[in-house]
């Protein structure tokens, strides 16, 4: 089975469970209707209000965590949340059951409230495990794909349930130069008080900071979130996510400070989620075959699709899952009230699978639709893990699954009393690099607004405004220091597992030796012996070959990264035979890949004006080569993944180890 017949069965699979709103249009026979919407009990994006509800402020001083002594114990809870979601009725607001974190003696949220703290600061954090009601763990809000390679699937995992051990989690600072026992690796998972804790689980209490070479040395927009080995698709889709601010002697946050950027009630954070939703406010996740509408789907041959690929009748993983509803913050279509001057505004793109491009347009006060508006420039200052050299102008800028923007907005651009609306222009569908066509479109999709500045606020004027112009200099940019030791040869695969589901897997793009001084050449599952063994202090050039269809947000623990280039590439890509632990319990019914005949053509191209800061997300593209060179600063196991959560779970996802392996 093909890579979109598989998204055509993954999509058709949660039409069948009710998933009729949001399907791309070429991958089903017809049309959904918004009576079979409603039939099917899921919210009608058409039915909720659009920019409606003041938007949350991640950077809000109430939002923030409080430290004590440089401690802090955060814990993940379950927790009812309004969204702004309203009911079947078009009217009643309806709560939703999520799970947040938030402090050990106050409330969870979702996003989880922002931890903020300078680079030469030290931060100790108990991350605890509370998903429980009273005495008893809660069951997961969404359904469990047993059959991944996921925490209780590992040996002598493999009698634990949910239902009476509690759902596992782990937290990664995502961005953090963190030591290995705290970084938050899929294996180092534990359940509710710790009474189940991962293969490789090392500590209680993660410490973070202290300056370089103990942790980062720059500001910049890192963020926190699950990463349980096979659930952390559900776990944050669940809602356990949240900012973690870095500041330094130069990006302070304070109004003085040095690069003159926006500060204090105009320096927000908006992390962006898409969400499907019962009309009844809960969260929807597809995952069942079900009846009427099962017998009703067959495939591009004409066949009914395989009730295989749902093992013993479902749950099953998706390929890739794309919301109908966006959520900012926590709320759906947002708004906020700003007034004319300069803004600094930080995205976070929490979504699943959903590439984003994102334009500014203005438009009259109380219009949703941001097709009659017209476009404004921006400035990019920065993204992920530092601000840029300078401030450089665009007019729109891509947003891949895990990335931060850092982004500055004149609102004295846009006429008083008028919106600006932060428009998407890429679709509902996988991303190739391209602008989407009709069918990878929802019907009457309204993902393609994610929020609105109302710009209607009285200009304080007790508070300067800035002036960040294309050019400013802002003292960030990209530092790798050392010479290159090693430069490396990976790849992206789509294969299938012994379901015949798309399984998209990591491995190399050239035959190499692995620590067990095995040669291994293609497609490598998650159990293959480590190929990246770098030396600690080495410095490499990674090369990454994406030998599939789409797009895919690539993230690398530990380092931060310069992007150096990107090439088209040519190459046979050759069928072969599933390693261990890709198909069946003797790796049997899987398909692997590997390539023959690499030929780089045409002419390399320099990163983006949003890739040219310090990164740990690096967009490779299909067809091309895309090559990152970083620094092995600390020993110790890590893992580099696709950022589509669904990829890594199923089963986009590597160790790799800095230093000597011992045992």
């Amino acid at each position: 089975m093909k890579r979109r017949e598989f998204l055509t069965l993954s999509i058709r699979s949660a039409m069948a469970a009710g998933m009729t709103a949001s399907i791309p249009v070429a991958l089903l026979r017809a049309h959904s209707s918004h009576a079979a919407i409603l039939a099917a009990g899921l919210s009608d994006p058409a039915m909720q209000p659009l920019f409606k509800h003041a938007v949350p402020n991640a950077l809000d001083p109430g939002f923030k965590y409080m430290p004590e002594a440089g401690r802090l114990r955060i814990r993940a809870a379950p927790a009812v949340q309004m969204t702004g979601l309203v009911g079947a009725d078009g009217e009643t607001p309806v709560p939703t059951a999520v799970w947040g974190y938030g402090p050990h003696n106050d409330g969870v949220s979702w996003p989880g409230r922002t931890i903020e703290m300078n680079v030469n600061d030290s931060l100790e954090v108990s991350w605890e495990n509370d998903l429980i009601e009273g005495s008893m763990p809660v069951s997961h809000l969404l359904p469990v794909d047993g059959s991944l390679h996921w925490a209780y699937s590992l040996p002598g995992y493999e009698y634990y349930r949910i239902a009476s051990d509690g759902v596992p989690i782990v937290t990664h600072v995502h961005g953090g130069l963190n030591d290995s026992p705290f970084d938050g690796n899929p294996e180092y998972f534990f359940s509710p008080r710790f009474r189940i804790k991962g293969p490789r689980w090392e500590a209680r209490y993660y410490r973070y900071g202290g300056g370089f070479p103990y942790w980062n040395d720059m500001a910049g927009t890192l963020w926190y979130h699950d990463h349980a080995l096979g659930i952390t698709r559900l776990n944050v889709y669940a809602g356990l996510a949240g900012f973690f601010i870095l500041r330094d002697d130069f990006d302070t946050g304070l109004p003085d400070n040095p690069p003159g950027l926006p500060a204090g009630p105009y320096e927000l954070a908006f992390a962006v989620q898409d969400r499907m939703f019962l009309n009844t406010g809960e969260l929807f996740y597809p995952a069942f075959p079900g009846d009427p509408f099962y017998s009703d789907f067959i495939d591009d041959e004409g066949a009914e699709l395989p009730e295989e690929v749902f093992p013993e009748g479902g749950p099953t993983a998706l390929a890739e899952f794309f919301g109908d509803h966006m959520l900012v913050n926590g709320t759906i279509w947002p708004k906020c009230e700003v007034e004319r001057r300069q803004y600094r505004v930080r995205l976070l793109n929490g979504c699943d699978s959903r590439f984003m491009r994102l334009r500014l347009k203005v438009v009259h006060s109380n219009e949703t639709d941001p097709a009659p508006g017209y476009a404004i420039p921006f400035y990019v200052i920065g993204s992920d893990q530092s601000l840029r050299e300078t401030a450089t102008q665009v007019e729109e800028v891509d947003f891949a699954p895990g990335e931060r923007l850092d982004l500055v907005i004149d609102f004295k651009a846009v006429p008083w009393g008028s919106r600006l609306i932060v428009e998407n222009l890429l679709g509902d569908a996988p991303f190739g690099g391209e602008l989407p066509k009709k069918a990878d479109l929802f019907p009457d999709r309204r993902t393609d607004r994610i929020m609105a500045f109302d710009v209607v606020s009285e200009f304080d004027s007790d508070r300067a405004d800035t002036s960040i112009v294309d050019g400013t200099w802002l003292d960030g940019g990209v530092s790798v220091p050392g010479a290159v030791t090693t430069t490396r040869k990976l790849a992206l695969f789509e294969g299938t597992d012994e379901f015949g589901r798309l399984k998209p897997l990591l491995g190399m793009a050239e035959p190499v030796e692995d620590v067990s001084d095995n040669w291994v050449d293609g497609t490598l599952d998650w159990d293959s012996p480590i190929t990246e063994n770098p030396g600690l202090g080495d410095t490499e050039i990674w090369e990454i070959y994406n030998a599939t269809g789409d797009a895919h947000p690539i993230h690398l623990h530990l380092v931060h990264f310069e992007i150096l280039d990107r090439q088209p590439f040519s190459a046979r890509l050759i069928e072969k035979p599933a390693e261990h632990g890709e198909g069946g319990e003797d790796g049997e019914g899987g398909e692997g890949y590997r390539l023959e005949n690499i030929r780089v053509v045409g002419q390399p191209r320099g990163p983006a004006p949003q890739e040219q800061t310090r990164r740990d997300m690096v967009m490779a593209l299909p067809g091309e080569v895309t090559r990152i060179k970083m620094r092995f600063d600390k020993p110790g196991r890590y893992v580099w993944h696709c950022h589509i959560l669904s990829h890594e779970d199923h089963e986009m996802m590597r160790p790799y180890h800095v230093g000597p392996i011992d045992g």
